[in-house]
This record gives C-alpha cells, structure tokens and sequence, in this order.
C-alpha cells in the first residue's frame, strides 16, 4: 500500500489538509458528507506526499512519485460498490462505433485503454500504477487504493447491453462503458479501509476565514506577487505534434513527425522535430534562444535529458541532438509506431496527445510533457493576436 508506506509526517500533512479542506464544506453545500473538489484532492495530496502533479495531461494517472503512477478519485461513498469513471475515448469514438458486433466494441475498448496505460508507463517511466481513493460519508473521508489492471482482453464477458451503455467484466474487475460520452467506468468495490478521516464542519466557514484573513495577509511571503504569476505565465508554451497549416490537424508526410520521410539526403528513420509556428516566437519573443546555434537541456517525462535547440529557417521546428534522440523515445518507444510508417492523426488520438507542453525552468532548462487533444489549439485561440 502506497499510503501506509509513506513517512508518517507526510501522512499526517495530508490528514490535516483533508480535514482543513472538508471543514469549509459549507462554503460550497448545506450536506453533512463533506465536500471535495478533484482539483483540490489532487493538489493536497502531491502537497503532502511531494509527487509530481499530472493532471493536467490527461494521461491514466494524476501524479507520479519516483517510478509510482497514482490514479487520484474522490467520489461519494454510497454502497462502497460505485462506477467512476477512469479515461475518455472521444477522438477514438468512430473507431468504437464502427465496430460491428457488441464484442468487437467491447475488445476495441479494452485495447485502447490498455494502450493508455502502456504509453502513461511509457511516458514517465513508471513500474507501477494504482488507485489512490478518498470516498466522502456523513462527517468521514474513507481512504482506499486499488491496483491499476490492465483489461484481460482475452477473458471478456458481456454482462448488460442498452442504447446508452454496455457493462462488461475481464473477471478481475467490472466496467461500464457510455456510448454518448465516450467515457469507460470502472467499478470500484470499497472492502479494504485503509484509513478513515473525521471531518468537523464548520456552520459559517466564511467567518473562520475571515477571522484568519489579517494572519494571512501580514505574512507577505504567503502571497505570489502578481510580477511573479506574470512571469511564469509566459515560461510555458504549446506546440502542436501535427502541421500547424493542416486543417484536417494531420502530421505533415515530410516534415515535423515526419522528417524522416522527406527528399533531398538519406536520413535515419527516426529524425523528427517538432513544429514552432511562427507567431510564438512574435508572442513570446524571449522563450527560446535567439538562433539555432544555442543548444538547451531538455528534460523528458520520464526524467532523461536530451540536449536539444530550434531548428530549420526561421526556428520553426523543436529538434534533439542528435536529432535521431527524440524521435526513436516518441515514435518507437511512446507512439509505437514502426519504422517507415507515417506518423498520423490516428496515431495521436490513439494515443491522446496532439501537442506538447514546453515549460523554460531556466535559462538553458526546459521541460516537455505531451498534452490532450485540443490543447494547442485552445492555447493558440487564447494568446495569438
């Protein structure tokens, strides 16, 4: 168990942010069952237990603690027996739909999660994945972790089939799928409490936090200044893993993802850059180094660095040194993707990602991590002129 392995500082941190958090409930509901947003169940518990927050990549897990991927949920208890949803499939939908029979659905389901699974492993180089759950009752958080299962797609069996849904079982654990939201539910059987937390709820949260509000604010060193959250606003940048110009979002067939596929040289087969369009360098003229004659660190998921720079006319393209370094980890290793086989738009919604996050650590230090379908799309709508 995760949980009971940690120091029992650590553990004891993230007993009292629950119990700090589900105290202000009534900020938000009149219930006696204390209230959690995800959000904040996340942040609390990379908080207290210092994992690395993933959720905003919508990957299988939702942070990461050395080589441990951790699922975070918080749900109402109810019967301790509920569905909860654990990956969406919209950009594979037609893929699902198209299947003909309810058991080819069923087996098209299983191996796009099982893939999910493999290139979140893949990705953060991960041993081990799971479960970590908070379930809210009358005046309690009830503490659980399950193990994160691939589906056995060889031991499937249909249980229930309707318009709207299809429950299946792998004999290990029981799904439901949701046709209309694309979404896969996993049911969770609440049997083995690790831990319960009380919570004491407070009738006026308001007035607890106004009480405290001078404390708060005499401590300066508590509040980011806004010169600083303006700052770190402008060290992150997306940039899409398909041609910026394509309207259809597809891989060009001889640049970007597919540099290794374009005339004029032999080339190896996994020589890639990523594409820079050119409004982020006007919008974010500082981000990158002024020439492709300046090489960065480039600091993986998983944690391995690549020496890396801009490259071609313009700086329009994100490149490794050698070059063939980010190719062979993103399309071998992360797409799965054989050699000579053109990178595609099915590749990446299979995989879910379609951009990737640049985030500048420091001067000569960048991060990537890839990024959901949509992503770069939404960033561009919000900061290009």
């Amino acid at each position: 168990m995760f949980y009971l392995n940690q120091p029992k500082k650590q553990r004891d941190k993230y007993v009292k942010y629950l119990k700090l958090i589900g105290s202000i409930s009534r900020i938000y509901s009149q219930s006696p069952i204390p209230y959690l947003y995800y959000r904040a169940a996340e942040n609390i518990f990379c908080l207290s237990f210092e994992a690395d927050d993933l959720s905003r990549s919508d990957v299988s897990v939702d942070a990461k603690k050395k080589n441990i991927g951790i699922g975070l949920k918080t749900f109402l208890h109810s019967n301790g027996k509920t569905l909860q949803k654990i990956a969406e499939f919209n950009t594979m939908s037609p893929k699902i739909h198209n299947s003909v029979t309810i058991e080819e659905k069923v087996q098209t389901i299983a191996e796009l999660r099982n893939e999910r699974i493999r290139i979140t492993k893949e990705l953060y180089g991960l041993k081990d994945m799971f479960y970590h759950c908070v379930t809210r009752d009358i005046g309690v958080n009830n503490i659980y972790e399950f193990s994160m299962d691939l589906i056995d797609a060889n031991n499937l069996s249909i249980d229930t089939v309707s318009e709207k849904s299809i429950l299946f079982n792998d004999g290990i654990n029981e799904y439901s799928f949701n046709f209309s939201k694309s979404t896969l539910l996993k049911r969770f059987v609440c049997n083995d409490l690790i831990d319960t937390v009380e919570i004491d709820i407070y009738k006026n949260p308001l007035d607890f936090l106004m009480k405290n509000s001078e404390e708060f604010t005499e401590k300066s060193e508590l509040i980011i200044p806004k010169e600083i959250l303006k700052s770190q606003s402008n060290n992150v940048i997306f940039l899409p893993l398909y041609a910026p110009s394509s309207k259809q979002f597809e891989p060009a067939e001889k640049s970007g993802l597919n540099q290794w596929n374009a005339s004029g040289r032999d080339r190896h087969s996994d020589e890639v850059y990523i594409p820079i369009p050119a409004w982020i360098h006007k919008k974010f003229p500082n981000f990158f180094p002024p020439s492709n004659d300046y090489s960065f660190d480039l600091m993986l998921p998983n944690g391995k660095m690549l020496s890396a720079s801009t490259c071609q006319a313009g700086r329009k393209g994100l490149m490794s040194n050698p070059n063939k370094d980010l190719g062979k980890w993103l399309l071998r290793d992360v797409l799965n993707i054989p050699e000579d086989v053109l990178v595609s738009r099915q590749h990446l919604n299979e995989a879910g990602i379609d951009s990737a996050k640049l985030t500048k650590i420091d001067d000569g230090v960048y991060e990537i991590d890839f990024m959901p379908v949509g992503s770069y799309e939404r960033f561009k709508n919000t900061y290009r002129e």
